[in-house]
């Protein structure tokens, strides 16, 4: 029987803002039993030959798409999104898993060098132990499907603190991974608060942690990792700039660019930001962008109508409504959208700001949410100059017909982990996803998440 002094989560609709579900959380001793079943799982699943562990990675793939409408409807339900996206969304997680199965095998395979003197070694790939992750609402499959799928193939156990609002997510996946014959334990969800978690990265079992949320939450989770010598992937913010060159393809940019602006309602940390278009397209670039954010359909994420579904949580649509007005009052132009609606649930207009300068919350910070900053560059290096001034390095973008050209900017001055041309993109599975300065460090997807938490191991034979 639940005591009347157990703590609880809700789960809340922003569709409505109605309850949808509490769920107790965990005690102490609950917490402790399953860090240990995890590692306990551990110390035989790190012996499983790689093609069994890829076998079982291929199967928790076949189950989320058997599974797919169950849980892009509850993803919906929960935070928001337009279903479309959550089918979108489960739909990667899918291909994770394939990418995962079939490369896994390959890239965590042993291999032999040969060095002077006859000697031979060998590097491997060793699993180290607990992984513990920290994890986002904005995609509540995808964040724990990217850093899990990964550890699991690289013989790790695996541990999820998931956002509290899509707690009906987590107990799902747990749910979908259990049917697809993962050894009990190995993957467990923890319904804690911040406290018991700050506990979870303390405990002796656990051997990594990983964390994909703000800036300030990643300082404060890599200083306590840090303090207990804990290895750290941390996936943060960004204020991705999106850069629209006087030879651009005005009509591509346009919609690329109002699809990474509120793909997902606008809460995504590799979303479109800040765009940035030089002079000489400038208003022609602002006409056309304003008429297709006013255009947007703002309503229920069930319908396959709506371009722009609620903001996930009433505190987060009302943080962004402040940043919108305190950059007005600081100068910005405001050329659409900015006003609450007078509608149950907590949506937000489609809006564009103009004028947008340092010392703006529209320039300096990032916006989570759709809302779109417009900056006129004087010409491509003046259009460089301001996307790097950031204190983030997550994606951008470059618009232009010239792609080589494109390509040597991307690589050669774009301050970011990523770069997209004449697109946007969130994720795939096959390139690596992160950022730089307190966008954070590490990556994962293209096989490189897969070797973030091994114990790279060198074994020499010396004659």
């Amino acid at each position: 029987m639940q005591s009347a002094t157990q703590k609880t989560i809700s789960t809340i609709n922003p569709s409505n803002g109605n309850e949808i579900k509490s769920y107790p959380l965990m005690s102490e001793d609950q917490v402790s039993q399953t860090i240990e079943s995890c590692h306990k799982a551990f110390l035989s699943w790190r012996l499983q030959p790689l093609t069994e562990r890829a076998e079982i990675i291929k199967k928790i793939g076949l189950e989320l798409d058997k599974n797919k409408h169950q849980l892009a409807e509850l993803m919906t339900l929960e935070m928001g999104k337009p279903l479309s996206q959550a089918i979108e969304e489960v739909e990667l997680c899918v291909a994770i898993c394939e990418f995962t199965a079939k490369q896994g095998p390959e890239l965590l395979q042993d291999e032999k060098r040969r060095f002077g003197d006859g000697q031979t070694g060998y590097v491997s790939y060793c699993p180290i132990g607990v992984v513990y992750g920290i994890q986002p609402w904005n995609f509540p499959a995808y964040q724990v499907i990217r850093y899990s799928i990964a550890n699991l193939m690289a013989g790790n156990g695996v541990l999820l603190k998931h956002a509290s609002n899509v707690t009906g997510s987590a107990m799902l996946l747990e749910d979908i991974y259990a049917r697809a014959d993962l050894p009990a334990g190995l993957f467990a969800a923890l319904y804690i608060d911040h406290d018991q978690s700050d506990r979870v990265i303390e405990h002796e079992l656990i051997r990594g942690v990983t964390l994909t949320g703000s800036p300030d939450a990643g300082r404060l989770i890599a200083e306590k990792a840090g303090k207990n010598l804990k290895k750290t992937v941390m996936e943060l913010g960004s204020n991705d700039a999106y850069i629209v060159l006087d030879d651009a393809d005005i009509k591509n940019a346009v919609e690329q660019c109002v699809a990474g602006r509120v793909y997902n309602n606008g809460q995504t940390c590799v979303a479109a930001k800040r765009f940035i278009v030089v002079d000489s397209v400038y208003e022609q670039f602002k006409e056309h962008y304003v008429k297709a954010m006013q255009a947007l359909t703002v309503g229920d994420p069930t319908s396959d109508d709506t371009d722009l579904g609620p903001m996930a949580r009433e505190d987060l649509r009302d943080k962004l409504h402040d940043q919108v007005m305190n950059s007005v009052n600081k100068g910005a132009a405001l050329l659409c959208g900015g006003e609450i609606p007078q509608t149950d649930g907590y949506y937000y207009p489609a809006t564009v700001l103009e004028n947008v300068e340092p010392g703006q919350p529209a320039y300096d910070d990032e916006l989570f949410g759709p809302a779109a900053s417009l900056i006129r560059a004087k010409d491509q290096d003046d259009a460089l100059r301001i996307a790097n001034d950031s204190d983030f390095g997550l994606g951008g973008a470059i618009f232009t017909k010239n792609t080589e050209l494109a390509r040597e900017l991307a690589t050669r001055y774009f301050d970011t982990g990523m770069v997209f041309i004449n697109g946007f993109g969130v994720a795939t599975p096959e390139m690596p996803f992160g950022g730089v300065k307190n966008s954070g460090y590490g990556r994962e997807h293209g096989g490189f998440g897969m070797k973030e938490f091994v114990n790279i191991k060198s074994v020499m034979v010396m004659g």
